[in-house]
């Protein structure tokens, strides 16, 4: 009876050790192994374990409205990162706008229009400055996806962005789960203790948080995620950067779903998700010939003329270019959509414009290489019925002078 006791424990501790070397990503897509990973950050362990005492401040646990009180106040709290911050960036995001939403047209509460409910359970709630965030509340897993035409919209190369919102209460990480054609997955993992990406056929490439950049005060704060694929290389930013590159994918990708493992009291958000087509505008070291350049990667605050930080990875774009070509000149032209009145969009665009010139100039540009002109929503390039064509009408252009 002995020598079977070891033998099971032999068995047992070997069994143990192979479920252990899992990297996170594997633990959260085989649900059979969740609780043997002791990898798996803490937060993760919370969501699953389904702590008792969670009510504790937070009195309101049915009531999906009112819960995440202290996501709230720290998204609200929490600083914008500056221009500054991010002045080494070189994410350009693609130049089609194939899919955004902020769920500026949705109501509080409900399950957001342009998207579809998968599995489990998902609601609408507001967060930091009134914006509408996604959370995903129930369900192991819950699986979100863009409202799509064609079921098959991604083509090489591509860009996906979001904001997250990196929770440290028993929240668990947001996938960003890529699909093939055939149905095969590579899910992206981020959390605020991990960001893993595992290709199709090929084992998990991670970066953890002990001593990285990227997690100092990354704690209950929203988080610009921004995803770059092209000849099957993948690069990966959170906020100002570039923290993870997959050499290859080994996948032609067709789509993507958003899932975790949601929770009332502990629930995934994330908000203004873009997807994109394109994303090799990079022109520096070359000759520009074009009579013009048009960037969707240059966007400010809601109906505001306050430039974004992400922006930068655009600007610098910009700014090589000009300093490549010294002899150009480039008048900044702003362009909206048709939301809100004509003149009310006119006067925006100019003051983006003018914005965009003023930070270049920031940028050691000469000011008299630079004019700047609103158009409001006077010529779109796209209809203005759908978010895409909303999205792909609001850019700015560089127009040679």
């Amino acid at each position: 009876m002995k020598s079977i006791k070891i033998c099971l424990f032999v068995i047992i501790a070997f069994f143990s050790f192979q479920i252990e070397a899992q990297g996170i990503l594997n633990k959260i897509k085989d649900k059979t192994k969740q609780r043997a990973d002791n990898k798996v950050d803490k937060t993760i362990d919370k969501g699953l374990d389904k702590v008792e005492d969670a009510g504790e401040g937070n009195n309101n646990k049915a009531d999906n409205s009112n819960n995440t009180n202290d996501q709230k106040q720290s998204a609200n709290s929490s600083s914008v990162p500056s221009l500054r911050v991010y002045q080494n960036y070189d994410f350009v995001p693609g130049d089609k706008i194939l899919f955004e939403d902020n769920f500026l047209d949705d109501q509080d509460g409900e399950f957001p229009a342009h998207w579809e409910l998968k599995g489990g359970q998902a609601v609408l709630n507001k967060v930091a400055a009134g914006e509408e965030g996604l959370f995903l509340t129930d369900g192991n897993y819950v699986v979100v996806a863009p409202r799509m035409k064609t079921q098959n919209y991604l083509t090489d190369p591509f860009t996906i962005e979001y904001d997250f919102f990196a929770a440290n209460d028993g929240s668990s990480g947001l996938i960003t789960d890529f699909k093939t054609k055939d149905g095969e997955e590579a899910p992206l993992y981020i959390s605020f203790a991990e960001a893993s990406f595992t290709p199709i056929g090929g084992n998990a490439l991670s970066k953890g948080s002990a001593g990285q950049d990227w997690t100092e005060n990354f704690r209950n704060k929203w988080h610009h995620i921004a995803i770059a694929v092209k000849n099957h290389q993948m690069k990966i930013y959170i906020d100002q950067t570039r923290i993870l590159v997959v050499p290859d994918t080994h996948a032609d990708f067709v789509s993507v779903v958003f899932e975790g493992i949601g929770e009332v009291d502990h629930p995934i958000i994330f908000k203004n998700v873009r997807i994109a087509a394109g994303g090799d505008m990079n022109m520096i070291g070359k000759k520009f010939t074009e009579s013009k350049i048009i960037t969707h990667g240059i966007n400010f605050d809601i109906d505001k003329a306050t430039i974004k930080p992400e922006s930068m990875g655009t600007l610098n774009m910009i700014v090589q270019v000009l300093k490549d070509n010294p002899d150009i000149k480039f008048e900044v032209d702003g362009h909206t959509d048709n939301s809100g009145t004509a003149a009310h969009n006119l006067t925006l665009s100019q003051q983006r414009a003018d914005a965009v010139k003023d930070q270049l100039v920031k940028m050691s540009i000469d000011a008299s290489r630079l004019s700047a002109k609103g158009f409001g929503d006077s010529k779109p390039i796209s209809d203005n019925t759908s978010l895409e064509g909303k999205a792909n009408n609001r850019r700015v252009e560089f127009v040679k002078m």
